[in-house]
């Protein structure tokens, strides 16, 4: 069950209607402009209202997070032992009209647990390294803002984490988590079209091995940023062959070596990345959108991937990420949406290096333990979807 709540309004704070209220039960949130955090539907208790004339809205957010089905992405009715605690605050008209800006705090509460999904697999802890069941409990202190200054449209974000992880899996121990993440988006329109440029960083792990975790990893994300769902690295996930990890997951741009973004743990020993973004929205009809982005993608640090890899020299480079969407609107209305999306992935040197089928070069008697990777990384790689959006 996706959405199951209630909603009580507890007063009018003044004569101009703004309001506190109350929701409880499973529900959508979504913590900041673009879901660089956390954003997911899931149990929880939300306190909520605006001021100044809805000048100001704030939110104070708990949630027991729920299990989710492994192949579906849906909620189960079993609890995971997570606590998220997240508390927001906006203002519009900061500083200019049509510019608001947000202050953040999240809090992650990640017990031990151990768990199989439901294709057999284990996803907590991960199944790399040292695997014991572990805690995490980090706090992500963020600003955010999203608007326009005169004919220029900005969106930008930044986050600090800092916390502990109890014994991380690729670290073999307790481990201080302290890590950045930065985005921002700067876009102008004309007439029938938006022209767009962005830039993503995450901070990587320098020494993988040492007490310090520095690299940048999210609770529960699904951005909409440099291609959201058209992106290749952001919608396909991609695995890491001979380990029990992800190289990025679904609906993610983070490349943080975790089992599973809706059942694993949130790790940060990871490489971190650098994406720039250059794309165009264009309304071709009232009907018909087209969406169009080009990314270049590099790692920050490798030093993990090389750990976790038993390789001496993985480059930096991943590659570009070409990306063309549609979003039809048959009844000029959002109750249905069709959308159609095409993405390549031109691969790097670095990526190259991860993928590079190494068994030609394999010594004798080696057995399993040097085996060919499943993707070709000499070749590009493409995506194609399609997707029915039914709203009533």
């Amino acid at each position: 069950m996706e959405e199951a709540f209630a909603e009580v309004k507890l007063w009018d704070v003044n004569a101009n209607y703004d309001f506190v209220s109350v929701r409880a039960g499973i529900q959508p949130f979504v913590s900041d402009f673009r879901g660089f955090i956390f954003s997911d539907n899931n149990l929880g208790a939300r306190f909520f209202g605006n001021l100044d004339n809805n000048r100001i809205q704030f939110n104070a957010v708990y949630f027991s997070m729920l299990e989710k089905d492994s192949n579906s992405g849906l909620n189960r009715f079993d609890t995971r032992h997570q606590n998220v605690y997240i508390a927001n605050v906006f203002r519009q008209d900061f500083l200019r009209k049509g510019y608001t800006i947000q202050g953040s705090l999240h809090f992650n509460d990640d017990r031990p647990s151990i768990k199989y999904d439901r294709n057999g697999f284990l996803v907590r802890p991960a199944l790399i390294g040292d695997v014991r069941p572990h805690s995490i409990k980090v706090g992500y202190f963020g600003i955010s803002g999203d608007g326009h200054l005169g004919k220029l449209n900005l969106t930008h974000s930044y986050y600090h984490v800092i916390g502990r992880d109890d014994r991380n899996p690729i670290a073999g121990r307790s481990v201080r988590v302290s890590s950045n993440m930065a985005a921002v988006e700067a876009s102008m329109d004309h007439d029938f079209y938006r022209l767009k440029s962005s830039f993503f960083f995450a901070q990587g792990d320098s020494n993988p091995t040492d007490s310090k975790a520095t690299g940048f990893d999210a609770i529960l994300d699904d951005p909409n940023f440099v291609g959201g769902q058209f992106s290749f690295w952001n919608r396909q996930g991609i695995r890491l062959t001979q380990t029990g990890v992800g190289l990025v997951q679904g609906n993610s741009i983070l490349p943080s070596l975790r089992s599973s973004k809706s059942q694993g743990q949130a790790n940060f020993i990871n490489p971190g990345i650098f994406i720039f973004n250059v794309g165009s929205d264009i309304d071709l009809t009232p009907r018909l959108k087209a969406i169009l982005n080009v990314n270049y993608l590099r790692f920050h640090r490798t030093e993990s991937l090389e750990y976790v890899l038993f390789q001496n020299h993985i480059r930096h480079d991943i590659g570009f990420d070409y990306s063309v969407g549609v979003e039809y609107r048959p009844f000029l209305i959002n109750n249905v949406t069709l959308t159609f999306g095409a993405a390549t992935l031109q691969t790097g040197k670095g990526f190259r290096d991860i993928y590079t089928d190494r068994s030609r070069n394999c010594p004798p008697n080696v057995g399993d333990f040097c085996e060919p990777a499943v993707i070709n990384p000499s070749k590009p790689l493409y995506a194609l979807f399609g997707q029915l959006k039914l709203v009533f």
